[in-house]
């Protein structure tokens, strides 16, 4: 697998976030979805990577600079016939590595409540991330779990 920068020009990327986007409406209330669409992830605070093996797109993740000392793992999902391989585990490690290069002192995300996110809520617990109130620009809401991690 190689997790690589990704400028978010490709068809094949593209094509994947919009059905990650949908996904979200046909799961989440329209007022608790926050997963961001292609120009919102062009946003100059935003690192997009995204996991190849050969020319098939296994998953991808990005990392928004809150501040100068703490990020926000954003966009993570893994394509439907590779999940429970590992590729959300290697995206968020290389997320994780990259917070620290960076020298923030902490790591945020935003996640669904519903039980369809019962998988990711798992993998960030399994990376030492715990739960927390709302962070910049959220609110509370009964349909997001909010959580940090100390780097």
């Amino acid at each position: 697998m190689q997790i690589r920068e990704d400028d978010l020009t490709g068809k094949k990327i593209a094509e994947f976030l919009q059905e990650h986007l949908e996904n979200m409406h046909e799961i989440t209330p329209p007022e608790s979805v926050h997963a961001l669409d292609l120009v919102a992830l062009r946003s100059s605070d935003i690192t997009f990577w995204s996991a190849w093996e050969g020319d098939e797109l296994l998953g991808c993740g990005a990392l928004k600079e809150l501040d100068s000392r703490s990020g926000e793992v954003k966009s993570m999902r893994t394509a439907k016939a590779h999940r429970n391989k590992g590729v959300a585990s290697k995206i968020l490690e290389h997320i994780i590595q990259e917070a620290k290069r960076r020298a923030y002192d902490c790591l945020n995300l935003e996640t669904g409540a519903m039980l369809e996110f019962a998988p990711a809520r798992a993998l960030y617990i399994k990376y030492g991330f715990e739960y927390r109130g709302p962070f910049a620009e959220y609110i509370d809401d009964p349909n997001s779990v909010f959580m940090t991690k100390k780097l």
